[in-house]
């Protein structure tokens, strides 16, 4: 089963991070299927979004994990696929 979820990247106490489409049982920061977006927690929680992609990964089956998901929420992204899975 496919999760959307965050891998770690940036230095010690500058953390940024990568939304991936991986494995569940895969480790953290292991080999991801797609590169989704990027997560910038200290530049006022900037977000970079490739909304098409996560859309589709979404409709097939994939499960966001609750920070991906609430990163989806206030980025516009969820409600977009919720009106997508109506059609």
């Amino acid at each position: 089963m496919l999760k959307l979820r965050l891998t770690r990247m940036g230095r010690t106490k500058r953390p940024t991070y990568r939304i991936a489409a991986m494995e569940a049982l895969s480790k953290r920061d292991g080999k991801a299927v797609a590169y989704l977006g990027n997560y910038f927690p200290l530049e006022d929680s900037k977000v970079v979004l490739k909304e098409e992609e996560i859309i589709k990964y979404l409709t097939n089956g994939a499960q966001p994990t609750r920070t991906v998901k609430s990163i989806l929420v206030k980025a516009g992204v969820w409600a977009k696929f919720e009106e997508a899975k109506k059609k």
